[in-house]
């Protein structure tokens, strides 16, 4: 049965109330651990952070990259010969 005031766990319980520990962290809740009567790690949800894409700076560095413009055609050719260096000229068309 799930404890929705869930606020510590001991070592033992890891074992048989795991359930109600990923429950308590879904909820965005910290647990305590408890080892011999004393407190000695907290368990809390980790929360990531999206990534914010910076235009200006991708663009800055794409201009310090230099790289020269090249044509879809051209594109095609060097991905073609790259596949055939890598796995030989038995490469269909499409």
């Amino acid at each position: 049965m799930y404890n929705r005031n869930m606020q510590y766990i001991t070592a033992t319980q890891l074992r048989t109330m795991s359930t109600d520990l990923f429950r308590a962290l879904d909820e965005g809740k910290t647990v305590d651990l408890i080892r011999k009567s004393k407190i000695i790690a907290e368990i809390k949800p980790k929360i990531d952070k999206p990534k914010v894409f910076d235009a200006k700076r991708f663009l800055k560095l794409a201009e310090e990259l230099n790289l020269p413009k090249t044509t879809p055609q051209q594109r095609e050719r060097t991905y073609r010969n790259y596949l055939e260096k890598r796995y030989g000229k038995g490469i269909s068309r499409h």
